[in-house]
Order: structure tokens, then sequence, then C-alpha cells
């Protein structure tokens, strides 16, 4: 009888966390699947990794209303069971709310929060089938508390920490596992892409590497725990924002991110 060809499935891989989770569980001997929108990118990480026959590659908008069915089509033609899956793929903006252009609070609200529970609620039924499957949802430390300026981002955080917490009392006892991964600031592009301007102070804050993030993650995941801040800073933050007055966090968070101009 031939073995299944299980695969974890990293999406927004083409770079940042997402790129070193793919380097990270491919040391482990893990054959994978890379999805990002950027498919030159995919592919000289796959070449990287191992080449075609142990990292496949799938080019995908996971933020348009179709990604994610295409998505799993791809994955069951090429013949592959997603034993792990990493939801990663996110996007954000940042300003006043007022003037956001419009497509992109819909393309944050699509790719963060619908793909992530459209993309769980696909390939999780055959991780329940074989009674064995991990799952990370990459959330943020923002999704603890309300954050101005960066507000539908944070948002969508939020829906998806309760999500993954709700769900990992759901899988108890499956054999499935789940992780709501929640770095804080890190060493990506996620900046630039969220129009954050270099004068905000946030940026005045220390930073996290990809790396460092997705090994604390992993050496999580062993352990079974399933909410996960890394680094100390962001774990003591994280419980100060638990206790402190709602109305504190959020003058605190409006502070880092509200531009120094109208």
């Amino acid at each position: 009888m031939t073995e299944p060809d299980l695969r974890a499935l990293v999406t927004g891989a083409s770079s940042g966390i997402g790129a070193a989770f793919a380097r990270a569980v491919r040391s482990r001997g893990e054959r994978l699947v890379l999805v990002a929108r950027r498919e030159d990118r995919l592919r000289s990480l796959a070449q990287e990794l191992g080449g075609a026959e142990d990292v496949a590659v799938v080019a995908v908008d996971l933020a348009a209303s179709e990604g994610a069915a295409r998505l799993q089509a791809d994955v069951e033609r090429a013949g592959f069971q997603i034993d792990f899956l990493v939801n990663n793929a996110g996007s954000g903006d940042t300003g006043p709310f007022a003037q956001q252009p419009v497509d992109r609070l819909r393309g944050m609200i699509d790719l963060n929060a619908r793909a992530l529970v459209e993309l769980t609620r696909r390939f999780l039924p055959g991780m329940l089938q074989r009674r064995r499957g991990r799952i990370i949802n990459v959330v943020s430390n923002g999704a603890f508390q309300p954050v101005p300026y960066l507000n539908v981002y944070a948002a969508t955080k939020s829906l998806v920490l309760s999500f993954t917490e709700g769900l990992a009392t759901e899988l108890e006892g499956t054999g499935v596992r789940v992780q709501a991964l929640c770095p804080g600031l890190t060493e990506t592009e996620f900046f630039d892409v969220a129009r954050t301007g270099k004068d905000l102070l946030v940026n005045r804050l220390p930073r996290m590497t990809p790396e460092d993030v997705v090994a604390c993650s992993l050496r999580a995941l062993d352990k079974g725990r399933l909410r996960v801040v890394p680094g100390f800073p962001n774990r003591l933050l994280a419980s100060l924002v638990r206790f402190a007055p709602r109305s504190l966090a959020r003058s605190v968070a409006a502070r880092l991110y509200k531009p120094p101009y109208p």
C-alpha cells in the first residue's frame, strides 16, 4: 500500500515569518507546500529547500473569494494530504480608519480572517480522519487590545485568537493540535506593506527575528501549548494588558501608531 504524501502547508511563505516556518519545518524532514502570491520568491525558496520533489509551490491570492477553494483543489490534484497547516498569510494597513481605502480594508478582512477560517475548515476534516495533525494560526500581540490606527488589522487578529482558542477545545482528544502564535514586533516586510511611517513611535521599539519567533512556536507546539507569545518582553506586555484598564491599553497603542501629522 502506498504511503500518503503528507505535507506541511505554509501560507504567506514568500518572506518573513512564513519563509522562516518553511525553512524550520523542512529542516525537521517534512515535505512542504508553499503558498503566496509571489511565485518567483516561492520557487527560489523551494529550490533552496530541496526542489520540486520535496517542496511544492502554489501561487494564489488567498484574499480572493475563490482563493482557498483553488488552493485545496490544487493540493488534492497533486495527491497531497495536509498534516500541518501554518496559516501565516496576512496584511495590515496603518492610518486613520476614515482615510483608509475600502479595498485595503476588505482585503485585510478577507486574508487575515475569512481565508484563515476557510482554509482551516477545508483541511481539518482530513486531519480528523487520520486522527493526527497540527495547525498554527499566526495571530499578533495586537489581538489582546484595540490598536487605533492599526484598527482593522488588530480586530481581525482578535477574531483569529478567539477562533483558535475555541477550536482547541473542540479538538480535545482528536489527535489534532492547534496553536495561536502571537508575536510582537518582528523584523519583516509587514510595516512597509502596512504603510507604517518611519516616524511613528512604534518603530523605536525592538523587534524579534522571524527565525526566533518560529523557533519559539515550534518548541511550544511540541509541548502542546495553545497560546504562544514569543519573547519575554512581549509576554510581559501581554500580561500587563490583561490587567490594565482597556482605556489605558488603547491609549498607549494609539500613541505608538498615531501619525505625527493631521
